[in-house]
C-alpha cells in the first residue's frame, strides 16, 4: 500500500487534482494544520483543508526535496516560493491497511512562512463557509 498512497498523492500534488481527495481519505482522518490549534477530523473537513492548500502551496515553484517511507506512514519535506517568502516544511501522512490516508500533520517555517500561510488559508477557507 505504501507505493499505491504516495504515488497516488503524488499524481494528485503534480496534476493539481482536488477531486480525487476523497477517494484518497479516510472517513475518519484527522488533519493537523500549523496554524489551526485543534485537530480536524473527518473527510470533508480535511478535504476542505487540503483542498485550500492546493491553490496556496501548488504552484510552479513547489517540490518535495526530501521522503523518508515507512510501512503506513511518510515525512515529505517541501519548498516553495509564495509572494517572494521561502517556504519550508513537511507533509506527514499516515494510511491505514486500505490505503486510505488516517492523518495528515503539516509543519512549516519560518515564522513569516507560517503568517503568510495563515492570511491565505484563512482567505480561501473563509471563502467556502
Amino acid at each position: 500500500m505504501t507505493h499505491a498512497t504516495l504515488t497516488t498523492w503524488h499524481e494528485l500534488v503534480k496534476t493539481r487534482n482536488t477531486k480525487g481527495l476523497k477517494d484518497l481519505l479516510a472517513d475518519d482522518v484527522v488533519f493537523y494544520s500549523p496554524v489551526v490549534h485543534t485537530p480536524q477530523a473527518g473527510k470533508a473537513v480535511t478535504a476542505q483543508y487540503l483542498s485550500a492548500a492546493f491553490h496556496v502551496f501548488f504552484n510552479e515553484t513547489f517540490r518535495y526535496v526530501r521522503e523518508l517511507v515507512g510501512p503506513s506512514d511518510a515525512v515529505l519535506e517541501f519548498e516553495v516560493n509564495i509572494d517572494g517568502i521561502a517556504v519550508n516544511g513537511v507533509d506527514m501522512i499516515k494510511w491505514n491497511n486500505e490505503g486510505k490516508i488516517v492523518e495528515f500533520k503539516v509543519m512549516l517555517r519560518p515564522l513569516k512562512a507560517i503568517n503568510l500561510i495563515h492570511q491565505k488559508m484563512g482567505v480561501l477557507l473563509q471563502a467556502k463557509q
